[in-house]
């Protein structure tokens, strides 16, 4: 067994740390949530903790009758797919720089404008695709609204199957064998990161006369019954959901801009596909009882199911197969973890540290992702040792191209 038991004044936290470093700022974190009324049995943590907004990244926090929409967060249903074609390492050309700009022309990626108009990380005319899922989420998306019209503001139809920024990437990977992968992370974009706050704020409010009773004001929570809960989790179901469906075309793009543009082979992309959450929160049944398990910065791992764990832009990543381990709540991590701020990697490295760190790799090497750079991140063969009681290694891969917000 790799978890350490840590006592609290509240339920106990089960971690997953063994050699792997955890600030304290993280710990206080863990035990801020422990310390609830609501949590059932135990807090996991882990191996890729870091610090959060009102709860950890790398945590999950099993709640019975109650949420605390800032531990699911701002990126709602942010998770990871990946995709196993027949192409391998022989196929690509040597020349990476064409399937990047094919991959980069296909899919809307970053961030201009603060996100108005003329932004280029969305659609100013989104493509027949694109339309054709909103349709199948704007009833949804109407019955949100309808209750909370404040939601209706920014762009929400034309940031589906895009991309955005920070550390939300796609990337072409080989694995031992040689067999390249198509593999992408990103979530619910502009109008989950609106819900997100909007019912932070709202339970803020709601609490507003026990909130200086809670360790911290963003672990203000809604209980079943209350006047906002059901409304917080239809809208985050929904935002979920428009986050699958949103890696679902952008993978869809990726693979067919290399079929058409970037010279490679005919080649078939059935062989495994994986799809994966890892902001999120769904009601599971633990212990024998059904409670809503929130994962901030986590993936479900129950026994047989397929997930990924990414590294950074020069580590490696993997596809896993969880142990369904019942005291992570059938979870694992969900990449390597940040091991500093943003801030403090741009004020650490230079452009030359990032190129050295991500030799080999057709990506992005200007300062604009110094904070994105694989020192800032924890040594994913670490975390991976850390959990080795949570998930098998199913593949092994290391990106070949990485497309950045």
């Amino acid at each position: 067994m790799s978890e350490t038991i840590i006592d609290t004044r509240g339920v106990p936290i089960r971690a997953w740390v063994k050699d792997v470093h955890v600030d304290d700022n993280a710990m206080q974190q863990l035990r801020n949530v422990a310390s609830l009324p609501f949590i059932h049995r135990w807090v996991a943590a882990m191996p890729d903790i870091h610090w959060g907004i009102g709860a950890t990244v790398g945590s999950v926090i099993p709640t019975k009758k109650a949420i605390i929409p800032a531990a699911v967060g701002v990126d709602i249903g942010c998770g990871m797919m990946a995709v196993k074609t027949s192409l391998s390492a022989a196929d690509l050309p040597d020349d990476l720089k064409r399937i990047r700009a094919a991959i980069e022309k296909a899919v809307p990626h970053g961030r201009t404008d603060r996100g108005g108009k003329g932004d280029r990380g969305s659609w100013s005319r989104a493509p027949a695709p694109v339309e054709a899922r909103w349709k199948k989420l704007k009833r949804g998306y109407e019955s949100i609204i309808q209750k909370h019209p404040k939601l209706d503001r920014g762009r929400h139809y034309q940031h589906l199957g895009t991309l955005g920024t920070g550390n939300h990437f796609i990337e072409l990977c080989l694995d031992t064998e040689d067999g390249l992968w198509v593999m992408l992370h990103s979530g619910s974009r502009g109008v989950g990161n609106r819900i997100g706050m909007h019912f932070i704020t709202l339970a803020q409010k709601d609490m507003r006369q026990h909130i200086a009773d809670l360790p911290d004001k963003n672990l203000a929570y809604f209980t079943e019954g209350a006047k906002h809960f059901d409304d917080y989790f239809e809208a985050v179901a929904w935002a979920q959901r428009f986050a699958k469906e949103n890696r679902e075309l952008m993978m869809t793009a990726v693979l067919e801009v290399m079929q058409r543009d970037a010279i490679l082979p005919r080649f078939k992309a059935d062989l495994m596909a994986v799809n994966c959450h890892h902001n999120y929160v769904q009601k599971e049944e633990h212990f024998g009882e059904q409670v809503f398990v929130t994962r901030k910065g986590a993936v479900s791992a129950a026994k047989g199911e397929y997930g990924i764990i990414p590294g950074s832009m020069g580590a490696r990543s993997f596809i896993v197969k969880g142990k369904g381990n019942p005291n992570s709540f059938h979870s694992c991590s969900h990449g390597a973890g940040r091991v500093m701020s943003r801030t403090q990697a741009k004020r650490s490295f230079s452009v030359d540290d990032h190129v050295r760190a991500t030799a080999g790799v057709e990506c992005r090497k200007d300062e604009g992702v110094i904070d994105e750079t694989p020192m800032a991140y924890k040594d994913i063969d670490a975390v991976m040792r850390a959990q080795g009681d949570l998930v098998d290694i199913v593949a092994t891969l290391k990106q070949v191209v990485c497309v950045k917000g």
